[in-house]
């Protein structure tokens, strides 16, 4: 079960919840939801994140999207990050974490 991981404000996924389904602007902006390993999470905050509170982390278990996820290569960082292609079904989220 390969977990990886998406940063969000509480009332996003408050709002996910009550739409049964979980959709980040950048899936209409960009077509898919940006995602990192654990290990990409405390560089995501930094540089997207700062000065924001009331994030939380959700916990994914790609066995269970029922949208397409790929690595993609990011030329600005020189890593492979996942991307969801499609909104995350609330089952594929195993945990939400309180970030802060």
């Amino acid at each position: 079960m390969p977990i990886i991981y998406h940063v969000t404000t509480a009332e996003a996924w408050k709002e996910a919840q009550q739409n049964g389904f979980y959709e980040a602007a950048s899936l209409k902006e960009e077509g898919y939801i940006h995602c990192s390993l654990e290990k990409q999470v405390a560089g995501v905050l930094d540089r997207y994140f700062q000065g924001k509170d009331n994030l939380v982390k959700l916990v994914i278990d790609t066995d269970k999207l029922t949208s397409q996820y790929i690595y993609d290569w990011s030329t600005t960082n020189e890593d492979t990050f996942p991307h969801i292609y499609g909104p995350i079904n609330l089952d594929a989220v195993n945990e939400v974490l309180v970030i802060r």
